[in-house]
């Protein structure tokens, strides 16, 4: 017959596996985002502003308090174009 205090090790090592992933998804989920934290409950706005920095700054989450718009933005409209089936 086994101790009861042999059950722990199976027990401690399953804790340690979950708290190792959870840790790895959200150092992957900061990493993914510029270490800031993931958005949820994004709208049309937010998904709008998040395309626009994207053209901005090159990334989703960055942002720019440069009043000047980078060479080469007037060029990246963000309207898409129908095509017109005649």
């Amino acid at each position: 017959m086994g101790v009861y205090w042999e059950a722990l090790i199976p027990l401690g090592i399953c804790f340690a596996m979950t708290g190792v992933t959870g840790y790895g998804l959200s150092f992957l989920n900061r990493f993914a985002n510029d270490g800031k934290k993931a958005r949820w409950n994004r709208d049309l706005w937010d998904r709008q502003m998040m395309e626009r920095d994207l053209r901005l700054t090159g990334s989703l989450r960055g942002q720019s308090s440069n009043p000047v718009a980078p060479v080469g933005f007037e060029l990246s409209n963000p309207w898409k174009v129908e095509k017109r089936i005649h």
